[in-house]
């Protein structure tokens, strides 16, 4: 079995924002030599998701909207007691998702049609890391 660990960082220039990394992941699989196997996607960091689905950019907007509505931007959590403004932008998170899981097979991602990975950014302007951890054979 082998391990392949690689590192992305990101600085959105929108606060929120939906950014495509399915090329930088296919990449990092490319780079592993592996060709059977797994691949995890985390965005480390308590106010951004990775997730897949369709890249319309329709979509993307109804998911803001969808989030919008469940957890407003502008409410006064709890939170932000702590001196932060990002209430919102946690719970997001967890209705995002916090990380995904993808197959590998023949040394490429397997997915089904029209997937597409996502890093979902809710509190950007500033770096954030996503790890890429490649597992199999």
């Amino acid at each position: 079995m082998k391990i392949h660990t690689k590192y992305l960082t990101i600085k959105t220039e929108k606060r929120i924002d939906f950014v495509n990394i399915t090329e930088q992941v296919r990449e990092a699989v490319r780079e592993s030599g592996i060709k059977e196997g797994i691949v995890l996607v985390n965005p480390m960091h308590i106010t951004a998701s990775v997730f897949i689905n369709d890249n319309e950019s329709g979509l993307l907007r109804d998911f803001q909207n969808w989030l919008e509505k469940l957890a407003p931007k502008d409410f006064d959590y709890n939170h932000h007691q702590t001196g932060e403004d990002n209430g919102f932008s946690h719970l997001w998170r967890t209705l995002m998702g916090r990380e995904t899981v993808i197959a590998i097979t023949g040394g490429d991602l397997d997915f089904g049609p029209w997937e597409t990975i996502f890093y979902g950014e809710f509190d950007g302007k500033r770096n954030k890391r996503i790890l890429i951890k490649i597992i199999g054979e």
